[in-house]
């Protein structure tokens, strides 16, 4: 296994795993706790940190069959761009019950994050057109 799709592989992996603790502890702790609209926010964030573990997954993958695709700068923005557009709405999904009053300056980290991965799997998609 190369170091790239070991790379791919753990942290894929690692996102799903941390989606379905948070989906779980979504569903059952924070329901009572959180408003609808804060606990859809919530499983949004849990939403897109298990479609891109799912992906990375694939990206590993994906770099065992062709092993000249160049994936370290689509990782690493998927990763970075997953890391900010989740945890900016996990915390700002919960800041009421855990008393993080001042973090509203998180909300521009969210779209940073989404376009990160849209960034990522845009480029993806571009290596995949040249790939030869």
């Amino acid at each position: 296994m190369t170091p790239d799709t070991k790379y791919s592989l753990t942290a894929g992996s690692t996102f799903i795993l941390i989606s379905i603790v948070l989906g779980a502890f979504g569903a059952h702790a924070l329901k009572s706790a959180l408003s609808p609209e804060q606990l859809d926010s919530f499983l949004t964030g849990v939403r897109y940190s298990m479609y891109n573990g799912l992906g990375l997954i694939g990206l590993g993958l994906a770099k065992s069959i062709y092993p000249k695709l160049k994936v370290q700068v689509v990782r690493w923005l998927i990763i970075v761009g997953t890391v900010l557009f989740s945890s900016s709405i996990f915390l700002l999904a919960t800041r009421e019950i855990s008393h993080l009053d001042n973090i509203g300056w998180m909300g521009p980290i969210t779209p940073i994050g989404g376009s990160l991965m849209i960034l990522g799997w845009a480029m993806l998609v571009i290596n995949l057109i040249r790939y030869r």
